[in-house]
């Protein structure tokens, strides 16, 4: 593992990232280094990711990356909970990286949407600024919330409002209510 202290959860993440791109699952980086990529830059003490994997994949890779050297915790969700279950990665210093079996709602197209973004000599994979704000809106706490309407705004006229909205909608009626109010109507 890179890291060598506290406070690299993001190195931990290239380390993350890496073992998924062997194995081929796709990801999306989220949270607060999305929300760097995207324009707001917020502290955090952990990376997030979503997969594209289901939850009997999650298990299998929290054995991989045990047997890699992480800590590892998974967590299951019930039916009602939007994130089936939630891989927590951790290192001996405390860095963190949670990984998310999907999300409801979450289009699968947002994977082939993500961004390739430098990052310490390496690539990493990020949601895209329209994926980003409907996820945002739909998890709808106030950082959320706040993080959706830096980016509707840093974005300006350059945000593709008609993608927006069809994945704010698969949210549901709610995620496109706020959305639209996010914009006057």
């Amino acid at each position: 593992m890179r890291t060598k202290g506290p406070g690299e959860s993001a190195l931990l993440l290239l380390d993350t990232a890496a073992l998924l791109t062997d194995k081929g699952i796709a990801y999306a980086v989220i949270g607060a280094m999305a929300a760097a990529v995207h324009g707001v830059v917020r502290a955090s003490i952990d990376a997030d990711a979503v997969l594209s994997v289901t939850t009997p994949r999650l298990r299998q890779l929290e054995r991989e990356f045990a047997a890699a050297g992480f800590m590892t915790q998974l967590r299951e969700g019930d039916l009602a909970d939007p994130v089936p279950a939630v891989l927590e990665l951790s290192d001996p210093h405390g860095n963190r990286v949670d990984l998310l079996a999907g999300l409801r709602g979450l289009e699968p197209a947002a994977f082939a949407r993500a961004l390739t973004v430098p990052f310490q000599g390496e690539t990493l994979r990020i949601i895209g600024r329209e994926d980003f704000v409907a996820m945002k809106i739909f998890a709808g706490a106030p950082k959320d919330l706040a993080d959706a309407r830096s980016v509707i705004q840093l974005a300006g006229a350059s945000l593709d409002l008609v993608l927006l909205r069809q994945l704010a909608q698969r949210y549901g009626q709610s995620t496109l209510g706020t959305l639209e109010q996010m914009f006057g109507r």
